[in-house]
């Protein structure tokens, strides 16, 4: 049996960088009881001290309230550490044991039952394979009922970092138990307007327990994205963790970080286009206006970690506003508008260098959004799909400019979060999210939010009368939607093994997702294209074009989309139909329709009930009268024949 405080080995550095068991202490709470290797350089395999990055990787480990469930999984992000590259994909297996039931059982155990997870800290992010290869594992480890024995831990770091490569996010697997059937059989229609929401990039909260539920309810909706969890998560957790102001003040001052700043001049793009990443792996060199590092290392050196200038000696970099207060929560991002950011930066880098910026910088508000790209985006071989850094975004993007920058420049997607990360919601550097949460906490703090799904009821709380305005749907986005509702319903007991045949199954839906979006993006390329807009929702076009996804997408060419149709998939004359799927649709998302929707149901209900007792009221008194009558008759009947006799 191996000691847990050895000298660590040197393993090989892979995909997986460690396994981690992370335990309920009864006086401390969550702490990491083991890593491998060691989560310090220096440190043995069963210290608790964690790197600052990742302070909060015991309570994400470990999610609150998991002592109501027997077992659970959970995914999560972690920021990258000084010297890595990309944001750090965490999958947890959490199970509980009664105490009794060890045969080893330690001092520290005074409870009933003992709560431990075991997770896998990846560069990869392969959440369903890591899943399924974890709770294996984690049956195992509890089976052994002495959490000493940690040798299989050991043994799965091995087989992981041997069996896992980049090539996995070409296939399939890397969608393995995100289904997006079951997102649309459980949101139907409003499937979309999620969609639509994340384009926005509005502030997303996710809200259900257990976290199982959860995280796979939002990972499936980013599925819908071409490229977005193979290639499009990697500078999505770029945060800082909550430190007091004393020492946010210290940092500020003294060493201030790349993640304190949200624009980068075009100058320090142009003169990294040939860098290479630490790891031998190309990259493109590139940081992304507003602070994008996805392919390029967190810190090449300690003068690139700190915010040093480049090559050129030239470092123009717009800081963020200052932390907000304790006291304060809502965050300076609400009334900041990020179109200003863009502007002073271009009007900085055309005093420096014009021809330079016009080729390299986003366009502004100031600048029209259907003017001609200028930067040339390399096309795919036919027949292959074929990768390349984006110039500006850092993401690896195909022909066609997929996965969207979405989830760069402050945008965080933050599938679990632990109550001890609250504070990122008001944080003045996050401008949005897409986060989970279990904890109501969360839920009720709608200012912070601009729409909460309620996974339970697939019910969407969006809480601007405008946003929703923006994204009512279209005629021709209700026949997308009922499109996908019936081959999906009407389907459901003719596909292959239940969702992995074609028409029908996830595939398919993650198809006609993607060809909406094509469809979508070679219609703003198109001049004169009032028409076909209108068809996607004009107010929505004019909201989507001033996100930063789309001035990335934009400031490139995509030749690629010269071969797209670009038109609604489902545009159309108005007919008889249309007037249904509107009003059914109205009756189902609206408050007032759903008001209506209960009232008749109730009315109906009431109407029957009573129609039936009034029946047999009626049906009864007809019967007495009818007898009374009769009755009456036969004694006049014989009172006539005996006045007679």
């Amino acid at each position: 049996m191996e000691k847990r405080g050895a000298p660590p080995a040197a393993p090989l550095r892979g995909p997986v960088l460690h396994i981690v068991v992370v335990g309920f202490h009864h006086k401390k709470g969550c702490q990491v009881e083991f890593s491998y290797p060691p989560l310090k350089p220096g440190e043995g395999h069963d210290s608790h001290s964690l790197p600052e990055e990742w302070k909060y990787l015991p309570f994400l480990a470990l999610p609150d309230g998991a002592h109501n469930y027997q077992e659970d999984t959970v995914f999560f992000h972690l920021p990258p550490r000084c010297g890595d590259r990309t944001t750090v994909y965490g999958v947890s297996c959490y199970r509980q044991i009664e105490a009794k039931a060890l045969k080893v059982r330690q001092a520290d155990i005074t409870r009933e039952t003992v709560q431990k997870s075991v997770c896998v800290l990846s560069q990869l992010p392969l959440y369903g394979l890591l899943q399924a290869k974890l709770q294996l594992i984690t049956h195992a480890y509890f089976e052994e009922k002495d959490f000493s024995r940690i040798s299989i831990l050991k043994e799965l770091y091995d087989h992981m970092n041997s069996s896992l490569g980049n090539t996995l996010l070409e296939g399939s697997q890397v969608y393995l138990g995100l289904s997006p059937r079951d997102l649309v059989l459980q949101f139907r229609h409003k499937v979309l307007i999620l969609f639509k929401l994340i384009l926005l990039e509005k502030k997303v909260l996710f809200y259900i327990s257990p976290v199982n539920r959860l995280v796979g309810a939002l990972m499936t909706v980013l599925s819908l994205f071409p490229g977005m969890i193979e290639h499009g998560l990697t500078d999505c957790s770029q945060y800082r963790p909550r430190k007091s102001i004393s020492e946010d003040a210290g940092l500020q001052e003294n060493t201030p970080r790349l993640d304190d700043y949200v624009s980068v001049s075009a100058a320090d793009t142009s003169n990294t286009n040939l860098g290479m990443g630490k790891g031998g792996r190309k990259t493109s060199g590139i940081h992304s206006l507003g602070g994008q590092k996805a392919n390029v290392p967190f810190s090449q050196s300690e003068k690139t970690c700190n915010g040093a200038q480049s090559s050129n000696g030239t470092v123009q970099r717009l800081k963020v506003p200052s932390r907000a207060s304790p006291a304060s929560s809502e965050s300076d991002w609400e009334t900041l508008d990020p179109s200003v950011l863009e502007e002073s930066n271009l009007k900085e880098g055309e005093r420096e260098n014009t021809a330079s910026e016009q080729a390299e910088n986003l366009p502004s508000e100031g600048v029209s959004s259907e003017s001609l790209p200028i930067t040339v985006q390399p096309q795919a071989n036919t027949g292959h799909t074929v990768l390349v850094p984006g110039l500006i975004s850092g993401l690896e993007e195909d022909q066609y400019g997929m996965p969207l920058a979405i989830f760069t420049k402050g945008y965080l997607c933050l599938p679990y979060m632990a109550l001890q990360q609250h504070h990122l919601l008001s944080d003045v550097t996050v401008r949005g999210f897409v986060a989970g949460a279990t904890n109501i906490l969360f839920r009720q703090q709608k200012h912070l939010s601009d729409a909460i799904v309620e996974i339970e009821d697939a019910h969407v709380q969006i809480h601007d009368p405008e946003l929703r305005k923006i994204l009512n749907p279209t005629t021709a986005d209700l026949r997308f939607a009922d499109y996908l509702v019936k081959h999906v319903t009407e389907n459901r007991d003719d596909v292959f093994l239940d969702g992995t045949g074609w028409e029908g199954g996830d595939e398919w839906i993650r198809a006609q997702f993607s060809a909406y979006l094509h469809a979508l993006l070679a219609a703003v390329l198109q001049p004169d294209n009032e028409k076909s807009l209108s068809d996607f929702g004009t107010a929505f076009v004019a909201a989507w074009k001033n996100t930063h996804n789309y001035r990335v997408w934009n400031s490139n060419k995509h030749p690629a989309l010269a071969e797209v149709n670009s038109s609604h998939p489902f545009q159309g004359q108005y007919s008889v139909s249309d007037v249904k799927l509107r009003l059914s649709h109205s009756v189902q998302n609206s408050e007032r329709g759903k008001k209506i929707g209960n009232v008749m149901v109730s009315t109906s209900r009431n109407v029957v009930q009573t129609g039936k007792a009034v029946g047999q009221s009626v049906g009864g008194a007809f019967t007495s009268a009818k007898s009374a009558m009769s009755s009456w008759f036969s004694t006049f009947t014989q009172s006539t024949q005996s006045l007679g006799d």
